[in-house]
């Protein structure tokens, strides 16, 4: 008798045992049923802001002489700018940059021999930052024309930016979403199953490249400033259960 109740207790134990294994390998198989999709979000847009710096300086022994100087070429840039229609609002100076410069001598061992005194260089950028693109465009194009009144301007490529980039980029998160959902949708009916609870989602690197170039994307998300014309994308991830 006892060796009967001992019997029924371990195939109790292996019955219990055999349930509690089958209902976990369930689970983790249920666990396991998902759908994994990337949509795309692209869109073109035009550059509304453009950002224009340039440099110009001035060299002398006497450190009020070069001053003078500068101040000469800031008014003589700044009345140009205003004669080609560039807002005064839109135009920035930066503060001056002193440096006092040093000529120096070596000797046979290329060791420092003697230093002396070269003059003072003085620098000062200038920034045009303006919503009329085309007309900034324009006058960095013909800004050579201040080489005639004496001004030495070095002049840097305008760079382009977009000030609503938060609405467009939220625009193509929902763009990305609504592609992935649309990729799962159509796996799921494939494989004759449907899409469950969303699961997770995961937002990829946004990138902005020149539009219709071969400018390569960046892991860490390229920023493209050189073109007034550009593309804008983003990936959304999307994991779905199926059932």
């Amino acid at each position: 008798m006892k060796n009967y109740a001992v019997t029924l207790i371990i195939a109790a134990s292996i019955l219990i045992g055999a349930f509690m294994l089958t209902n976990a390998f369930k689970n983790r198989n249920n666990s396991n049923d998902t759908i994994s999709v990337t949509g795309l979000g692209s869109q073109d847009f035009v550059s509304d802001l453009i950002v224009w710096n340039s440099s110009f300086s001035k060299r002398s022994f006497d450190l009020k002489e070069a001053y003078a100087g500068l101040d000469t070429d800031r008014n003589t840039i700044k009345t140009y700018l205003l004669s080609k229609g560039i807002k005064e609002s839109d135009i920035i100076f930066s503060s001056v940059n002193i440096n006092k410069e040093f000529t120096t001598t070596f000797d046979s061992n290329n060791n420092v021999h003697s230093q002396t005194f070269a003059g003072y260089t003085l620098t000062q950028n200038v920034n045009v930052e303006s919503k009329e693109i085309t007309k900034v465009e324009n006058v960095s194009r013909e800004v050579t024309e201040l080489i005639n009144s004496g001004v030495e301007l070095y002049s840097n490529p305008p760079e382009y930016y977009y000030t609503k980039l938060s609405e467009l980029k939220l625009k193509m998160i929902a763009e990305a979403t609504k592609d992935a959902r649309s990729r799962a949708e159509q796996i799921a009916d494939n494989a004759g199953a449907k899409l469950g609870h969303l699961k997770k989602s995961d937002m990829g690197i946004f990138q902005i490249i020149a539009q219709n170039s071969s400018e390569d994307y960046s892991w860490g998300g390229s920023f493209n400033t050189s073109s007034k014309n550009k593309t804008a994308t983003i990936t959304i991830k999307l994991v779905y259960n199926i059932k």
